[in-house]
């Protein structure tokens, strides 16, 4: 890992096309700043480098978002992040949601920033 990464207790690590993507929750998951960020590697050992931020807060739908996991339906390259958030209008620090939306990538294998939904995704039966 690279010096200065902040790692909270939250952390989920998944492979795709040979890339070990190592992320976690970060911030105070109270505030503002609590999201998911990620790092990737070529070993599951690392070293990892930082690539960045792919859910935080959206002042439009709710905030706290992060304890997170992700799901890889099998046989695809379709991946869901699950994690939960705290509804706008809830002032209460310990009520959550659970949420899942789409999880998608680049053409170099980076985690594109997360779009938060009301919906979710729709029911998909697995085989």
């Amino acid at each position: 890992m690279t010096a200065g990464m902040q790692i909270q207790k939250r952390s989920f690590m998944f492979i795709r096309d040979g890339k070990y993507y190592f992320m976690w929750s970060e911030g105070g998951w109270t505030g503002p700043d609590y999201r998911v960020a990620y790092a990737i590697s070529d070993s599951p050992f690392g070293p990892f480098e930082r690539e960045g931020v792919i859910l935080e807060q959206d002042d439009n739908i709710g905030r706290g978002a992060g304890h997170h996991s992700v799901l890889k339906i099998p046989e695809t390259d379709d991946f869901y992040i699950v994690y939960h958030r705290r509804p706008l209008e809830e002032s209460d620090r310990n009520h959550r949601v659970t949420c899942i939306d789409k999880m998608e990538f680049d053409e170099n294998g980076k985690i594109l920033p997360v779009t938060m939904t009301f919906e979710g995704v729709p029911a998909r039966p697995l085989k």
